[in-house]
């Protein structure tokens, strides 16, 4: 929402320790921004960023969490929308309960998100649990439960004497004491305020079904981004993941089908439908994900293909028959436009064997 990022600083400058919930992309980037506040990082995964990257990649990142934050900022290149307002106008949206749109991928852009401390990263990863309970201040004191100190290591497990606002239990038995608890446990369709009285046909994961021009079950009715699921047969490279950048383009590509639909059109499907692509950034590291970036759907008939510099890159391929299927690429790399036309054209690739990776061999000119 537009106004609740300048909430969050507000209520971060005066926070000791807070607890994160959640494994997704809006987590990830709060644990590298936050400085100057302790951070309990609590995902139901075996490691980091599990829906956009492997354990290797969570790995070569999870690093960054003890080191100092980088002062050049890496920029993702991408269209920007603003609006404008008075401060007035701005303040009577808000008190209105008119908050805005969805946060987007730049949400945190221009905010100084520190708290009380002098330290820069302070973050102790939770790993394969969930919230059991939350507690207030008044009925942890009165169940006379003990709470842990920030871990300085694995084997630190002291009682903390400090007193907080508020109290998580987790379901691996740990309970944190924190000044607030942020929830960022991913996407869910919120399809509720149109069933009501509407017989609409739902996907698996609970969204509206669209066929390949965004329409739903029912007559004239098209829906885009997080509420739909994408019933058409998808390109083998393709997937739908509830992104920002993926709503945007089912949001135009919806659009033109309304359009076309009215005139009695014809229109192709959208070519940001042929490939996955995600361009974003985690913990400072520009983050390129194409086609089966994580082989999903591809079985076990599938190899990797790896290189890896400590603090500089991390590159994976996804191959399946000598074709490239997908790629994850971290880093300055350079690859991902040659990466996503080998995997657009599903050239051979074969006899170039693990020489595709060679750091020493430019495959950018060599495939041009």
């Amino acid at each position: 929402m537009r106004h609740l990022p300048y909430e969050f600083q507000k209520e971060l400058t005066k926070a000791k320790r807070i607890t994160i919930v959640g494994n997704g992309g809006i987590a990830l980037e709060l644990v590298y921004e936050i400085e100057g506040c302790e951070v309990i990082w609590a995902i139901k995964d075996k490691a980091i960023g599990n829906a956009f990257f492997d354990a290797g990649a969570a790995e070569f990142l999870t690093s960054e969490l003890t080191s100092k934050k980088s002062e050049a900022k890496i920029m993702c290149k991408r269209t920007r929308y603003t609006i404008e307002e008075s401060e007035k106008e701005a303040s009577a949206l808000a008190n209105a309960g008119n908050l805005g749109s969805a946060l987007g991928p730049d949400w945190h852009e221009g905010l100084n998100l520190k708290g009380t401390k002098e330290f820069s990263h302070k973050v102790h990863i939770e790993t394969m649990c969930e919230v059991k309970k939350i507690y207030h201040q008044e009925e942890f004191k009165q169940l006379k439960k003990t709470s842990l100190t920030f871990p300085r290591d694995f084997q630190d497990i002291s009682a903390d004497k400090d007193t907080w606002p508020v109290y998580v239990e987790l379901t691996n038995e740990k309970i944190y004491g924190c000044d607030f608890i942020v929830s960022a446990t991913g996407v869910m369709p919120n399809v509720k305020p149109f069933l009501d009285g509407n017989n609409f046909m739902l996907g698996e994961d609970g969204g509206l079904k669209v066929d390949d021009h965004m329409r739903t079950s029912l007559p004239n009715i098209y829906a885009a981004g997080d509420i739909c699921t994408a019933s058409w047969q998808p390109s083998p490279v393709w997937q739908q993941m509830r992104l920002w950048t993926q709503a945007r383009q089912m949001g135009n590509y919806a659009a033109k089908c309304m359009a076309a639909d009215t005139l009695g059109d014809s229109i192709d499907m959208d070519f940001s439908f042929e490939l996955f692509a995600h361009v974003t950034k985690f913990f400072n590291y520009k983050v390129v994900l194409l086609g089966k970036y994580n082989a999903q759907g591809l079985g076990l008939d599938h190899e990797l293909m790896l290189r890896c510099t400590k603090g500089q890159e991390y590159v994976k391929v996804v191959m399946q028959n000598g074709r490239m299927m997908g790629a994850i690429l971290i880093g300055e790399t350079d690859l991902e436009e040659t990466f996503e036309n080998l995997i657009l054209n599903q050239m051979n690739l074969s006899a170039y064997g693990e020489d595709l990776l060679d750091p020493n061999i430019d495959i950018e000119d060599y495939f041009d």
